[in-house]
């Protein structure tokens, strides 16, 4: 079926119509308990997304993963042989199965409350609007391609492989986490390193044979301050032990230990260094008797601007700014998928998605009116790339 021509203005004027649709999808996303671990509930989070490019007659494809959530791919045609624009979004969470009945989705003086409210659920629904906008008004000279993973809270372990090759094709794209509560969006992250440390020691009675045993938290305490030493606050490299374990009873020599590790550095070049240390202190022994191995778990690349992404960043800002909305760029030291496609040479922004904050607590939100606003704002710069020559060839 031909497509209709593109009508910029019907287009936008649509996305304008749409809160009302964008609220109740994303009502529907947020009472879906959808953990990282959670394989059922982050599917079940596509399994919607599914019904809506159903509604839309939006072409889509499940690609499978064994122990998290699917990838799901789908495309709004665009010219022959043109390079795709990406749209990106993880439907996973970092709250417990459980919590949605806690609760649920509800708004509340404009803004919207619930798990994943902001991070990311909203950037999910506007991403499906945009391109359900595409392809009802005529489509675009680049095919649009959105991309929904299902693991990127744990450094999308099983899915970065997807976010890379659909990068590696891709003119540009655009990631869309939640905007800052200041309504600006994100140019520069850190990378991350998600690393596991396994402690073994002796156990023995504490009390009658204590010199028998080889203590596994000891061992894990003396690691944990030479860690976090190495900590450069001025270089943005930041060393964090966010969760221990240990020991079997009080009166007992631990004869194992463990932590998780968060490595977060600024510069690519950073990385091989920040890591080799930590490696080194992991595998280092200082008790006596005492063994060590450590494993990474997840990571996640910087995102760092190049000229091209500048230029996208300078065009997506006029347009807010032709609306008399002020966005800038922001520093995050959070990680995002967007460091995968920046890391391939790709042109993204990221935090495009509507405003929000308190992301990853109880009391997270994201503010009604932005997401048909951050939606239009998105289009808008995807029509602008269709029309205006670019200074670097974006």
């Amino acid at each position: 079926m031909t497509q209709p021509s593109l009508s910029k203005e019907t287009l936008l004027n649509w996305l304008d119509t749409q809160e009302d649709n964008m609220v109740t999808l994303l009502g529907d996303l947020v009472n879906i308990d959808s953990n990282s671990f959670d394989k059922a509930g982050v599917d079940r989070v596509a399994d919607r997304i599914a019904e809506f490019f159903d509604e839309q007659l939006i072409p889509y494809e499940t690609i499978p993963i064994a122990t998290h959530g699917d990838g799901m791919r789908a495309i709004v045609a665009g010219g022959n042989g043109n390079r795709p624009i990406l749209l990106c979004g993880h439907r996973d969470t970092v709250f417990p199965t459980g919590e949605v009945e806690k609760r649920p989705f509800e708004v509340r003086d404009g803004r919207a409350y619930g798990p994943g409210v902001a991070d990311m659920k909203p950037g999910l629904v506007i991403n499906a609007f945009i391109m359900a906008a595409f392809n009802k008004f005529g489509g675009h000279p680049n095919p649009i391609v959105g991309l929904f993973t299902g693991d990127e809270e744990i450094g999308s372990p099983t899915s970065q492989h997807l976010i890379i090759a659909e990068a590696k094709k891709a003119r540009l794209a655009f990631n869309s986490e939640p905007g800052r509560p200041n309504g600006n969006i994100v140019t520069r992250r850190k990378g991350g390193i998600f690393c596991h440390c396994d402690i073994y020691g002796v156990a023995a009675h504490s009390g009658g044979f204590f010199e028998e045993g080889r203590s596994a938290i000891e061992e894990l305490a003396r690691k944990i301050q030479a860690l976090h030493a190495l900590t450069d606050l001025d270089r943005g490299i930041t060393l964090n032990v966010g969760l221990v374990a240990g020991g079997q009873s009080v009166n007992t020599v631990a004869a194992e230990a463990s932590c998780d590790i968060d490595i977060r550095y600024r510069e690519s070049d950073d990385r091989d260094e920040i890591f080799n240390k930590v490696q080194q202190i992991c595998q280092t022994t200082s008790v006596d008797g005492t063994s060590s191995t450590i494993s990474v778990r997840g990571e996640f690349h910087p995102l760092n601007p190049s000229q091209q992404s500048t230029e996208l960043f300078d065009i997506y800002t006029k347009i807010a700014a032709d609306q008399n909305v002020i966005v800038k760029g922001e520093h995050s030291g959070g990680c995002a998928d967007s460091g995968f496609i920046a890391g391939v040479g790709t042109p993204v922004i990221c935090g495009v998605g509507p405003i929000g904050g308190n992301y990853h607590r109880a009391d997270e939100w994201m503010q009604i009116d932005s997401m048909a606003e951050r939606a239009k704002f998105i289009a808008k710069t995807i029509l602008t790339l269709a029309s205006h020559p670019t200074k670097t060839g974006l």
